[in-house]
C-alpha cells in the first residue's frame, strides 16, 4: 500500500497532499496546468525530495529519508522518455536489469517487445529512433522490472491519437498481467479515465474533490472536469 503526505512549497502556494493507494488499484489526479500534479508524482519518484510529510510503500520508506531511486520499487514515465541515445533500444529497455538475465527475464522482454511493435528498431540506437518509438520503448522500459508502482505523468502529451490508443491498451493489458498500483497525471481527462476509474481533481496544491468520475463530474469544482475534453 502507498501512502504518502507531500509537502512542498513552491512560489505560489505551498502543495500538500495526502494520497493513499491500496495494492493493484489505480487512481487520476487532474487539475489545471500548474496545480501540483506533477510535484506529487515526481516527490513519490524521488526525482524531488519534499520539504516535509512522508512517503511510504509497502512498508519501506521512501522519504524520509531519502531512498536511492534504484531501491524505489516504481516505474515512473514522463512524457520525456530519458533514453540514452548511445545505446540500443534493447539496451536501454533492459537498463537496470541484471547482466546475466534469466529465461524468465528474457522471455518477458521479448514479451514487451512484440507487444510494443519495437522488434524492427530493437538493435537500433536510440538516437536514430522516432519520438513515437521512443515513447514505446520507455513504456517498455518501465516496464521491464515488473514495477509493483507506475506513475505516469503525461507520458501521452504530443502523441498522435492513434499511438495513444494502443499505449493505453498495452497498459490496461500489463496492469491487468502484473496488478501494479498507478497514479496517472494527464491534462486530457478523457485518457484518465481510460486508466482509472477514480479521480482527485487538484487547484492550487490541494485535493478539492475525489471519487468516481461519476460523482465528480456530477458536481465539477470551478469546471476543471470540463475542459480538454476530446474523445480519442
Amino acid at each position: 500500500m502507498l501512502e504518502a503526505h507531500i509537502v512542498k512549497r513552491r512560489r505560489d502556494f505551498t502543495v500538500d497532499v495526502h494520497v493513499e493507494l491500496e495494492p493493484g488499484r489505480c487512481f487520476a489526479l487532474f487539475g489545471a496546468s500548474g496545480s501540483g500534479k506533477s510535484t506529487v508524482l515526481s516527490c513519490i519518484a524521488g526525482i524531488e525530495q519534499p520539504d516535509d510529510g512522508f512517503v511510504r510503500w509497502d512498508g519501506v520508506s521512501f522519504y524520509p529519508p531519502p531512498l536511492p531511486l534504484h531501491l524505489r520499487r516504481a516505474g515512473y514515465l514522463t512524457q520525456d522518455p530519458y533514453l540514452f541515445p548511445h545505446l540500443t533500444v534493447e539496451q536501454n529497455i533492459a537498463f537496470g536489469l541484471s547482466s546475466a538475465r534469466s529465461a524468465a527475464e528474457s522471455e518477458w522482454l521479448a514479451r514487451l517487445r512484440d507487444s510494443l511493435g519495437l522488434g524492427d528498431i530493437w538493435t537500433a540506437p536510440a538516437a536514430q529512433i522516432s519520438g513515437g518509438q521512443a515513447r514505446r520503448a520507455g513504456v517498455a522500459r518501465m516496464l521491464a522490472r515488473r514495477p509493483p508502482l507506475v506513475l505516469l505523468d503525461e507520458p501521452f502529451n504530443g502523441l498522435d491519437r492513434q499511438l495513444v490508443r494502443e499505449l493505453l491498451d498495452a497498459l490496461v493489458a500489463w496492469r491487468r498481467e502484473i496488478g501494479f498500483s498507478m497514479i496517472v497525471v494527464d491534462h486530457e481527462s478523457e485518457i484518465l479515465e481510460r486508466l482509472c476509474s477514480r479521480v482527485a481533481v487538484m487547484a492550487r496544491g490541494r485535493i478539492v474533490q475525489e471519487g468516481s468520475w461519476t460523482a465528480v463530474r456530477a458536481a465539477p469544482v470551478d469546471g476543471l472536469l470540463d475542459s480538454l475534453l476530446r474523445p480519442l
